[in-house]
């Protein structure tokens, strides 16, 4: 595959400036600059950031309503339901939010849906049971936003709904109490980029200022805020870089008992964003997508060492399992490719029975990487095809499912990751219109482009 090299056009007074100033080697300066971060009060935030550079959490769309409804959920000691996603940031949230709530003396339940039997995000019988349990306040956290017909159902039955979601709105938004995602269109929060944990350490955040606490009662938090941010591959710039600077100071000295044993588990002799990346998140990536999702929670919630060993175990066959099942998926795309010359077309939509609907994402992105195309891997069962899909820079996933929404059931994400659900039938119409999209975006032209900030000499 051929790959185009891109040279950054560093200005070398100011790397030279900035490289003196600060005293830091001239290639650590040279990426700065070349981040466009030559502002003294950047770098210094790029460099040494601090508890004081998070952004005001008010700023967020709806927060302000938000937080006063839950201060008064708190006040009336009202049950509280937490509706979060199954990966690790999802799982992360759960955790951050109803641990600090907790505190709070309140009583606070979850629900996660399973990956293997109820797909991404709300969904009506999940609404149906939780109002007969008798909650009437629920907070979404990384998921929500696309969900306008189930939160208009939760309206019906009288339950109120705060959705925190970090993940691309739909043209209407969901008709909740409060709707907190910085990617809304009357955004004023000055970063976007925040992973569905991010967010939910926003709004403990405002809480805790309103409240007039102690920061420490949220600041605490940050080695799980940190597990889910990296985990969710956002981007580690403003925001998310404080998070992952302060909370990987905490992760090593984390008083989570489920985290401590999990970073046991890994091997790794250091703790890093890459013992998060490949040592923590498949292992709770692995529960979701095995369908045990709970597991996952499980082992942040609890003060019991005998369980956490036990659930500790349980994540590593989990994620044994799962690397075992993808491999086979993996094998059989690459025949299915093969055998119908898929890598002529623009993109890569494969469907087949039997495949476990909970690895094809991690497939996908592997086709994706192999070929550089947008791909779309799907599942057959029971006459619904599910299924996630990845793209490439430049080709916008999540627009380009908008633009074939008559063929799919349901679908969300952003422009380079989604999952969507469609009748089998419509699989090959959608197939077609999804090609044909690609094409007019001609992303054949694009190619995987390396961006190179200086050449390394040997010494």
């Amino acid at each position: 595959m051929n790959k185009r090299w891109e040279y950054y056009n560093s200005d070398e007074k100011i790397v030279e400036q900035i490289s003196k100033k600060y005293n830091v080697e001239r290639l650590l300066a040279t990426i700065l600059v070349n981040r466009g971060i030559t502002d003294d009060d950047e770098i210094r935030k790029f460099l040494e950031p601090t508890r004081n550079d998070f952004h005001n959490p008010f700023l967020m769309p709806d927060m302000e309503v938000a937080v006063n409804t839950i201060i008064k959920a708190i006040e009336e000691k009202e049950k509280i339901l937490i509706y979060g996603d199954y990966d690790v940031d999802g799982i992360t949230s759960i955790s951050v939010l109803q641990k600090f709530l907790e505190e709070r003396g309140i009583q606070v339940e979850s629900y996660i849906p399973n990956r293997l039997d109820e797909g991404y995000g709300l969904n009506i019988d999940a609404i149906t049971k939780i109002a007969q349990d008798g909650y009437k306040l629920m907070i979404t956290v990384d998921c929500g936003i696309s969900g306008i017909e189930e939160i208009e159902y939760a309206n019906s039955l009288g339950i109120r709904t705060i959705v925190t979601d970090h993940h691309e709105p739909l043209e209407e938004l969901p008709n909740a109490v409060a709707v907190i995602d910085a990617k809304r269109k009357d955004n004023k929060y000055p970063f976007n980029q925040l992973a569905g944990v991010g967010v939910v350490f926003k709004l403990i955040q405002a809480i805790g200022q309103k409240l007039k606490l102690d920061e420490k009662e949220y600041l605490k938090y940050l080695d799980i805020v940190c597990v889910g941010t990296i985990s969710d591959i956002v981007p580690l710039v403003d925001e998310n870089r404080v998070i992952t600077k302060l909370g990987l100071k905490l992760v090593q000295i984390t008083k989570n008992l489920g985290l401590r044993y999990l970073l046991e588990a890994t091997g790794y002799n250091s703790i890093d964003s890459n013992t998060i990346s490949f040592g923590i998140a498949p292992r709770i990536n692995a529960c979701g997508r095995m369908g045990h999702e709970k597991d996952a929670l499980n082992i942040f919630l609890s003060n019991n060492i005998n369980e956490v060993k036990e659930l500790t175990e349980k994540l590593n066959k989990y994620n044994k399992i799962r690397q075992d099942t993808e491999k086979n998926i993996v094998k059989e795309a690459l025949e299915q490719i093969e055998r119908n010359n898929e890598n002529d077309r623009n993109t890569i939509v494969l469907g087949n029975k039997g495949w476990h609907h909970g690895v094809i994402g991690i497939v996908s992105s592997k086709i994706t990487d192999i070929y550089f195309k947008p791909s779309i891997l799907v599942s057959f069962e029971d006459g619904i095809a599910k299924g996630s899909g990845r793209s490439i820079p430049g080709f916008d996933l999540h627009n380009a499912l908008c633009k074939c929404s008559k063929y799919l059931d349901k679908y969300g994400g952003h422009e380079m990751a989604v999952g969507l659900s469609l009748k089998e039938e419509n699989f090959e119409p959608f197939k077609a219109e999804f090609e044909k999209i690609a094409k007019e975006a001609k992303t054949e032209q694009i190619l995987p482009e390396i961006y190179i900030d200086g050449i390394l000499s040997r010494r």
